[in-house]
């Protein structure tokens, strides 16, 4: 039996080009010390977890995982035939090792990043991301990317810088994989590093699917027409060539997404929301492109995929399950097989579903549902087979335990990703659900601080997403951003305002053109609420958000009559000018959310802001220029409050190339709760 909790890594590893396996001594899968705190440290906080990223190989002969070293990861590979021995460690050095996939059996798919400046007109800071392809012991790296055929100096720059997206693994074939490069398509043999292109690119092409047998089926193209940007949905043709099927105008917020294909050839699954406040999953006849019956469909969250079985055999083209986005993203199970495993594992793990109140925003109307609200379980990793999986299992503030699956009955525990962490230190979170001023329902998730702070009303931070076109979910929050403060004594809630995605087409469209205005006053109103529930302390409330949310955070401190202490901004957009024009990398995103984004330009009113605020930002950060938070803490510092400002060094727009400034982001926030906040702290 495979029994261990944390993995002590090998020391060094060698430098100069990407290291071999070691000789040194990693720990077995059977070396554990569980130590726990009481609370957690900032420095346990910014640690990477001590393993995590489990993968297991389609024949389920090999399990691979990262594991903590420092400021870097390295790649652990155990063999499942002697599970007790030493793993292979592998390890880089030019580049850093962010997670790792097994392509084919014996094959991996290495994902790796580097800081990276370039100096054409002014010095630009990035980071670079790279897709490697090595083997089970490190030794035989290629980059995927010289299979581009390159005919200029700028192709062969661009082939150095860029990387490879996986397409497909092609499960039946034990050679081949695709990869997609920009808008083009490579067939690549990984014993050999021959390639072939299938696809060549298309204009406008944003992304192809492939059906069961790993044939390109389909694409999704942008354009625009009389009635502005579309994404047109195309078949491919019995001769090669596309056809389109449906034509979604951005404006109209309509999906029509292939999920994936059955092993008729001529019936697709597509996710759809036309007529609908949620989108479903609906057959799709394509000969005679019509919607059929409906496959899926929530009462209550959106439809987001279908699990397909792609291994020739008895099972090819059976449904597994569906997924769709509840309280967090989860997996309605419907293969008899697969279901039977997931009852066996609530029970082992001890799950359990309780009564969950959910109103929908559509409607207004509450419904109570079962759900496994605290403790809940993931399938990390699967052989084909089903008979090695890796299972984690934990709590919304609890980091949780991995576990081993083996023949579908014997389940061992195998480590903690944060071995020091006790979870009674980190409060409890549920999801609540308020009304907004003009009526509307506004879903939210509510984090109370451990019992040891009493029973309330607690200091509370309001903490909105990023996005705005996204959404928070009910389970461990890898930023540390909750836990940070409910273990330091603070109430959290993480409004859903109106603008977040993922719950409805009626939640989503409300927020168009309401930056700063509608948007805002839903934080607000969730401030209140909580006031008025005996959560919060009146007069100790604090805004704090990142990205999005950090302009909701630059907008609390402009906005008259606030009801907020202090306010803190991480990577916040300051002016609605041009983020229309540069925040957004993805053609379409950008083009889609322009026209929806207008309201109060914080920048333009920083000058006047009536509460203390801090604001920090990354000096690599693409998404959101460092100049939108430069430009509002100028005029901020006019007005006569406490501004704090800091630009921290080698972060992104959310990743932290050390854990030295990962922990200084985690600190600043912490430092100004508490002591800053004006001075007395929140």
């Amino acid at each position: 039996m495979i029994r261990t909790s944390m993995l002590a890594l090998a020391a060094a590893l060698a430098l100069g080009g990407f290291a071999e396996a070691q000789d040194a001594a990693p720990a077995t899968l059977a070396d554990i010390n569980v130590t726990r705190a009481t609370a957690p440290t900032i420095e346990q906080m910014a640690a990477y977890p001590s393993i995590s990223g489990f993968n297991v190989s389609p024949d389920g002969k090999h399990i691979a995982a990262l594991g903590a070293r420092g400021d870097e990861q390295v790649i652990m590979v155990w063999d499942m035939e002697r599970p007790n021995e030493q793993p292979t460690v592998i390890g880089a050095s030019q580049m850093r090792i962010r997670g790792v996939t097994f392509v084919k059996d014996n094959v991996l798919g290495v994902s790796l990043w580097q800081r990276y400046d370039s100096a054409g007109g002014g010095t630009t800071k990035i980071f670079l991301s790279k897709f490697m392809l090595t083997d089970l012991d490190g030794r035989d790296w290629r980059d995927p990317m010289s299979v581009m055929r390159t005919r200029s100096e700028s192709d062969e720059e661009y082939a150095r810088l860029a990387s490879p997206q996986l397409l497909d693994r092609l499960p039946n074939d034990p050679e081949n994989i695709l990869l997609s490069i920009g808008a083009e398509v490579y067939r690549l043999n990984v014993r050999t590093n021959r390639s072939e292109r299938i696809q060549r690119a298309g204009e406008r092409t944003i992304g192809y699917d492939t059906d069961l047998t790993g044939a390109l089926r389909t694409r999704a193209v942008a354009d625009r027409d009389a009635d502005g940007l579309y994404i047109s949905t195309q078949f491919r043709t019995e001769t090669g060539g596309w056809e389109e099927h449906i034509r979604n105008h951005v404006k109209d917020r309509e999906v029509f997404a292939v999920a994936g294909f059955t092993d008729d050839p001529n019936i697709a699954y597509v996710i759809s929301n036309r007529g609908r406040d949620k989108a479903a999953i609906f057959e799709y006849d394509v000969a005679r492109r019509q919607l059929g019956e409906i496959a899926f469909e929530h009462p209550l969250f959106e439809a987001t995929g279908v699990a397909v079985e792609r291994r020739q055999g008895p099972r090819f083209g059976q449904v597994l399950g569906f997924s769709y986005a509840g309280p967090r993203d989860s997996e309605y199970v419907v293969d008899p097989d697969y279901a039977a495993l997931y009852d066996g594992l609530e029970q082992a793990l001890g799950i359990e579903e309780t009564p969950l109140r959910v109103v929908d925003p559509a409607t207004g109307q509450a419904r109570s549902i079962r759900y496994a609200q605290d403790r809940y379980f993931e399938v990390v990793s699967m052989s084909d087979d089903m008979n090695v999986a890796v299972i984690w299992a934990g709590g919304v503030n609890d980091p949780g335990e991995y576990f081993i699956l083996r023949n579908k009955t014997e389940l061992t525990s195998l480590s903690r990703p944060y071995p020091g962490v006790d979870p009674a230190s980190l409060g409890t979170t549920q999801m609540v659900s308020y009304k907004a001023r003009d009526g509307l329902d506004i879903p939210a998730f509510l984090s109370r601080p451990p019992a040891s702070f009493g029973p309330g009303p607690w200091p509370t931070v309001i903490m909105p997403h990023g996005g705005p076109w996204s959404r928070d979910q009910l389970d461990w929050d890898g930023s540390w951003w909750r836990q940070l403060l409910t273990s330091r004594g603070y109430a959290v809630l993480q409004p859903q305002f109106r603008g977040s995605d993922g719950w409805g087409r009626r939640l989503w469209t409300a927020g168009d053109n309401e930056w700063g205005q509608k948007m805002q006053d839903d934080l607000d109103d969730g401030a209140r609420w909580l006031i008025s529930e005996g959560v919060a302390q009146e007069g100790r409330l604090a805004m704090y958000g990142f990205s999005y949310g950090g302009y909701a955070a630059m907008a609390a401190a402009v906005r008259p009559n606030g009801i907020y202490k202090c306010a803190v901004a991480g990577a916040g957009v300051s002016d609605l000018t041009r983020i229309r024009s540069s925040l957004f990398q993805n053609p379409y995103t950008r083009e889609a959310q322009r026209d929806t984004v207008s309201g109060l330009s914080p920048v333009n009113e920083a000058a006047r802001i009536s509460i203390p605020i801090m604001v920090f930002h990354g000096d690599r950060d693409t998404t959101v220029q460092l100049e939108q938070s430069a430009a509002y803490v100028a005029n901020a510092r006019s007005s006569g409050m406490d501004v704090q400002y800091h630009v921290l060094e080698d972060y992104a727009h959310g990743p932290a190339w050390s854990r030295e400034t990962a922990a200084q982001q985690l600190r600043l926030i912490d430092d100004y709760f508490r002591t800053g906040c004006g001075g007395s702290g929140l």
